[in-house]
């Protein structure tokens, strides 16, 4: 369990607390925006094969905010989330 001074925590409670959050591949909105990031730890997410890119994680029901499934297993528990597989 992560600690309260986490250099991955950054006030995401306040947008991510108690969401539900789903489980799938990344795909990229459009063209011009290819890629998002870990709302926690900054790892990049992108549909194409690119060394250390993650292609899939979880999302929020509007895909605006993603985390990778290492995120996910440290702070589901602290941040009340729902998870979908």
């Amino acid at each position: 369990m992560p600690q309260d001074d986490d250099w991955r925590l950054t006030n995401q409670e306040r947008y991510l607390h108690g969401v539900t959050l789903r489980r799938q591949a990344y795909v990229a909105p459009s063209v011009t925006w290819d890629h998002d990031h870990c709302a926690f730890c900054w790892g990049k997410f992108m549909d194409r094969d690119a060394p250390g890119v993650l292609r899939e994680g979880y999302a929020t029901a509007d895909q605006q905010h993603w985390i990778c499934v290492g995120c996910v297993s440290d702070f589901a528990a602290q941040f009340a989330w729902t998870l979908v597989e």
